[in-house]
């Protein structure tokens, strides 16, 4: 082996694989497409708010701007998810995953592999694996941002609204059917109440953790960005503070600042939900779609294993390397290592064919991680010394 095989891509001098596009580049089909299913999603949740109301007669008006901001926010989230869903990289997976998971082939291992992809998911394993204070500081911010968004957004909505009836005990109304009775001075009663306030809590404490963290550690401190990693902390501490000081105010000030407070609340929690699509939190929505990609190794761990063509040893499956490879020609990279025979076939066949052939030829890929460090040593010790004397 010398240094031929290094990994050359070719996109960047317009040397584009056979059948592959330019990754940067999309029809506006795709982003009409993504808009429309935008447009479909804000159109669903209005008339799940309709219907949850009763025809709006349950709606709250004072909460019209939580309503308009919830529902532009769900318009861009899917906007933007199905945008990166149109990415080769995103899109070969996420079709693949589908196709294994309704696979009656596999349907034996869902038993098992589902329930714990979506605990690891919920409970965030691959987080505590980097320290326990990590862990624990998601864990807060996760739980606490999930939970207080779903009782948030179905009061909101008029999903959950309640009624005194005639015996004195509150009654829960759910999409207006009754759900639940509980005495107002129970303890069910007090939890009941005070579920935004526990929820708020647990996302102070996360808060708090994370900021300290961020302002104590150098290796966040150096890369981090205000924009990016700072203000979506400094927004939810925000709707924290201001939601906690609408119960303090109502329970030891009877109401005297609770118009000015509720106002402020209303516009922080509206500057989220307008930056929750564009900012850090949007991997809140991205991080499921790890449930399909644990499937998709999972299962590809029982078929055929790729050896390296190197060494001969068997390191992923190869369902993973041939998608690998059809994908970077969806982007436009070769790293083909027979540049030679790879123009040969390509200049014959287009499309299909050409992905079917780039596979035949032996790529970076093809090697085994231990493989390719070897290659990269060689390849700089040969354009350190051409000659082959400078090191003997």
């Amino acid at each position: 082996m010398n240094h031929s095989l290094s990994p050359r891509p070719q996109a960047g001098d317009g040397r584009l694989a056979p059948g592959a596009t330019d990754g940067q580049r999309r029809p506006l089909g795709l982003r009409t497409r993504a808009m429309l299913f935008g447009v479909l999603a804000a159109a669903i949740l209005t008339g799940l708010i309709a219907l949850g109301s009763r025809g709006f007669h349950w709606f709250d008006a004072t909460l019209i701007g939580y309503a308009v901001a919830s529902i532009f926010a769900v318009a861009a989230v899917t906007y933007k998810y199905s945008f990166w869903l149109a990415r080769p990289q995103t899109g070969r997976y996420w079709r693949r995953s589908w196709q294994l998971f309704f696979s009656y082939a596999n349907f034996r291992r869902y038993t098992v592999l589902i329930p714990t992809a979506i605990l690891d998911l919920f409970s965030q394993q691959f987080i505590r694996r980097r320290g326990m204070y990590r862990w624990l500081t998601h864990q807060c911010i996760f739980w606490g941002v999930i939970l207080s968004c779903c009782i948030t957004f179905s009061l909101t909505f008029g999903w959950i609204r309640m009624t005194l009836t005639a015996t004195g005990q509150h009654l829960v109304w759910f999409f207006g059917f009754p759900l639940l009775a509980f005495p107002v001075d129970s303890a069910l009663g007090w939890l009941i109440y005070h579920a935004l306030d526990l929820t708020a809590i647990l996302l102070f404490i996360g808060l708090v953790l994370a900021l300290h963290r961020r302002f104590h550690d150098l290796s966040l401190i150096t890369v981090q960005r205000f924009g990016f990693d700072l203000m979506p902390l400094a927004l939810l501490m925000a709707i924290v503070i201001t939601g906690l000081a609408l119960t303090a105010d109502s329970t030891w000030l009877r109401g005297a600042y609770y118009w000015y407070i509720s106002l402020t609340h209303e516009v922080v929690v509206v500057l989220w939900l307008i930056s929750l699509p564009f900012g850090k939190f949007f991997h809140l929505i991205e991080r499921p779609a790890t449930v399909g990609i644990e499937l998709y190794w999972k299962t590809g761990e029982g078929t055929e294993m790729q050896t390296c063509a190197r060494c001969g040893e068997a390191f992923a499956p190869v369902r993973f390397i041939q998608d690998l490879k059809k994908t970077l020609l969806d982007v436009g990279e070769n790293y083909s290592l027979r540049e030679d025979v790879f123009a040969q076939q390509s200049a014959e066949s287009t499309g299909t064919e050409a992905e079917e052939q780039a596979t035949r030829t032996l790529w970076w890929q093809d090697l085994c991680p231990s493989c390719k460090r070897v290659a990269r040593g060689q390849a700089t010790l040969a354009a350190l010394d051409p000659g082959g004397n400078r090191f003997l």
